[in-house]
């Protein structure tokens, strides 16, 4: 009963992730006004806002005025329920840190969806997110104060030399401001070892969706590709999974 609520609320959740990333990049409240369509404007009743079940009873287009829904929604409340039922088997024994993680998926999937779409990173999630898990870190049993605020500073910095070394000898931006400030996020909850495994597979993830664009679209080496999703991806698998990523690295070395 436990899991079947989890996921009906990480469903729930997952609508209003989906309030935020639409309205927030747009300085619109994310409270006020309610879901209404975006062609028509009409209000959306309750009933046909139920979580993944309404796109699909009204075949992905709105009851009012049938302009299409776009499926980002739906997959958005598929995930977050998918993610608050993994990080309940993965951590349930840890009740605080089972919400912390589930929170930090939600800002994940957040700055993904944006930084997919409108090329940003918002300081409210970023900086935000940071402050809430630094404070979190005097209670996570996973990493130390110490370890959480040395890994979102040092991990921001050597994002910030990245920026300028890049700029220096391209005379382009290889990195956003915005991915400086989401390792700050990100090191404030992961922590030096998850962190590393994170970025690693952030990077290999872009590069080979970089290297496709590049060889299947012909597109050119300065082709602007935001960071953030695929930081969001490394943090995400590495969360779960990173610990037992780091040991198998190290086990090829040894």
């Amino acid at each position: 009963m436990e899991e079947i609520f989890l996921i009906i609320f990480g469903s729930i959740v997952g609508s209003f992730l989906n309030v935020v990333i639409y309205r927030l990049p747009l300085g619109k409240s994310i409270v006020t006004p309610r879901s209404h369509c975006p062609a028509c404007s009409t209000t959306i009743k309750f009933y046909d806002n139920i979580p993944v079940v309404s796109y699909i009873l009204l075949r992905g287009k709105c009851r009012h005025c049938q302009a299409g829904i776009s499926p980002i929604y739906p997959v958005v409340e598929a995930i977050t329920a998918f993610s608050f039922w993994l990080a309940y088997v993965y951590f349930g024994q840890q009740p605080l840190y089972t919400a912390a993680s589930i929170l930090f998926i939600c800002l994940l999937l957040s700055l993904a969806l944006i930084d997919l779409k409108h090329m940003i990173l918002p300081l409210e999630i970023t900086i935000g997110g940071a402050v809430v898990f630094l404070i979190y870190s005097f209670f996570n049993p996973v990493i130390s104060p110490i370890d959480a605020f040395g890994t979102a500073v040092g991990g921001a910095l050597a994002f910030t030399a990245i920026y300028y070394l890049y700029l220096k000898v391209r005379e382009i931006e290889g990195l956003g401001q915005g991915d400086i400030w989401m390792m700050l996020l990100l090191g404030s909850f992961l922590g030096i070892n998850k962190l590393v495994i994170a970025v690693l597979l952030a990077s290999f993830s872009g590069l080979m969706v970089g290297m496709f664009f590049i060889i299947f679209k012909k597109k050119g080496l300065k082709m602007a590709l935001p960071f953030g999703p695929f930081l969001s991806l490394g943090s995400y698998i590495s969360l779960f999974w990173g610990n037992e990523i780091l040991r198998s690295i190290q086990s090829i070395y040894r």
